[in-house]
């Protein structure tokens, strides 16, 4: 199995915005950090990003393709491979996250 994304892992979008990863989880652990849900969404601050001349940052992130056998209360965990998709104000995707350090140890509990 990948790797599971925690709330100590990096993610950040394309243009180098930082999201801040905060989950609901409270049952599940790997690496000794909570693992993330795909039903968390990341808060991005700090992306540059603009289209022409009108700024369009990233604002959130949204999780596909989390784990389907592995879940906290029915919402999969988030993994390595994870896809998060980069969203602007408007909803619209910009691009997608860009994620590093996470842990292969679980445990419940």
């Amino acid at each position: 199995m990948p790797a599971v994304v925690t709330t100590a892992s990096q993610v950040q979008c394309m243009h180098g915005g930082m999201a801040t990863l905060v989950t609901t989880n409270s049952v599940l652990l790997a690496g000794g950090m909570p693992a993330l849900l795909e039903t968390d969404i990341p808060i991005v601050a700090g992306c540059a990003f603009v289209v022409g001349v009108v700024p369009s940052p990233c604002l959130t992130i949204q999780w596909a393709g989390a784990a389907t056998k592995l879940t906290v209360n029915g919402a999969g965990v988030v993994l390595i491979d994870s896809i998060g998709t980069c969203m602007n104000a408007a909803g619209a995707p910009q691009g997608v996250a860009i994620v590093s350090g996470g842990s292969p140890m679980l445990e419940a509990i």
